[in-house]
């Protein structure tokens, strides 16, 4: 019998030896990638640097930085509405980043496999 036990090398539904290999170091390497860009910090600001927002590549927001005047002006409905505007915008658009980031690493490893 051949190494590994099977006929000709090749594992029940035709993969090989050295196609597991490669498909464990594949996986080896997304989770490598993976725990990288969770590690990393990525930040975005809105209503003109009133507020910035990071998160991290899990996804949580980190750090909300507000300009002071943002706060002091927040007295009238409409400026509170326009302040919280403003943080939605930038913590999505944070989060947009870690994902785009996400999806790009993951796309070079697979070259568009679909995982």
């Amino acid at each position: 019998m051949a190494k590994g036990g099977f006929p000709g090398g090749r594992m029940p539904g035709g993969m090989n030896m050295n196609m597991l290999k490669q498909a464990q170091r594949m996986q080896q390497e997304m989770l490598r990638q993976q725990q990288e860009i969770e590690e990393r910090e990525f930040s975005a600001s809105a209503g003109g640097g009133m507020v910035t927002a990071t998160v991290n590549g899990k996804k949580e927001l980190t750090k909300l930085e507000l300009d002071p005047d943002a706060v002091i002006d927040a007295e009238s409905p409409e400026d509170a509405e326009m302040l919280s505007d403003a943080v939605m915008a930038a913590v999505n658009e944070a989060l947009s980043k870690a994902t785009s980031e996400m999806a790009a690493a993951m796309g070079k490893l697979t070259g568009g496999l679909g995982f």
